[in-house]
């Protein structure tokens, strides 16, 4: 900030984010501390490049005003990105009540004995601002599947979670049949063990029998029981 005589400016060195073929604009602010009316004009090196606005006005006392300079469009880029362009601000003190149309250039003329208090401004170049790294989205190799939310609050699955999650829905919708099927199994092993348990028995009374008559058992009960035995296997096999 310019400590001058009559306003205080704030920057003393014009940056423009150069980019070819775009207009460009800073701004800078003018202060008033004094108790005096101080009307301001800026001239430049280089009119046919910039736009100043305002370019000429009064800050009243105790008060601040800000000044637009726009660059416009380069079609290339200068050496080494060094500006050699200028910036004056010129500042007088002027009756008050004053308004910006009653300025003339007669009130910035040194010749006429006006004091007339003098700031230069440099013009620089910086680099434009960085646009934000894209993100990468859910195709990176090992990401989890994402979801978005819509404008309603509700969650839309990735087309990636969709077919994920669609054998498992399936599954879901065969539960009441596997159920039935284990339900019967369960039934069917459970008479098996009944009917093994009084196959037992029937052999035991056949042994008692076979004892008392000192024969053997037949040869057809020998069959039965084991097709019996041989289903009975089978089934526990199946559950």
């Amino acid at each position: 900030m310019s400590n001058g005589d009559l306003l205080l400016i704030d920057p003393l060195e014009l940056q423009f984010p150069f980019e070819l073929k775009k207009q460009i604009s800073c701004s800078m602010q003018l202060t008033n501390k004094s108790d005096e009316y101080v009307a301001f004009k800026v001239k430049t090196t280089n009119p046919k490049k910039y736009c100043v606005r305002p370019n000429t006005g009064v800050v009243i006392p105790r008060s601040s005003c800000d000044v637009i300079v726009t660059m416009q469009a380069q079609k290339e880029a200068p050496p080494d990105m060094q500006c050699r362009d200028k910036f004056l601000l010129q500042s007088v003190v002027v009756r008050p009540g004053i308004a910006s149309k009653d300025i003339t250039p007669e009130m910035f003329n040194k010749d006429s004995g006006n004091n007339v208090d003098e700031c230069k401004l440099k013009v620089t170049y910086v680099p434009p601002p960085q646009p934000p790294s894209p993100v990468r989205e859910g195709s990176e190799e090992g990401s989890s599947p994402r979801a978005s939310v819509s404008d309603n609050g509700t969650v839309n699955q990735t087309p990636e979670f969709n077919i994920m999650s669609k054998p498992f829905s399936e599954s879901r919708e065969s539960i009441p049949e596997v159920k039935a099927i284990i339900s019967k199994l369960t039934e069917e092993k459970k008479n098996a063990i009944q009917q093994n348990k009084k196959l037992h028995q029937e052999m035991e009374l056949l042994k008692r029998q076979g004892n008392r008559s000192h024969g053997g058992i037949p040869f057809k009960y020998v069959i039965i029981i084991g097709l019996i035995g041989i289903l009975v296997g089978y089934l526990f096999k199946r559950t």
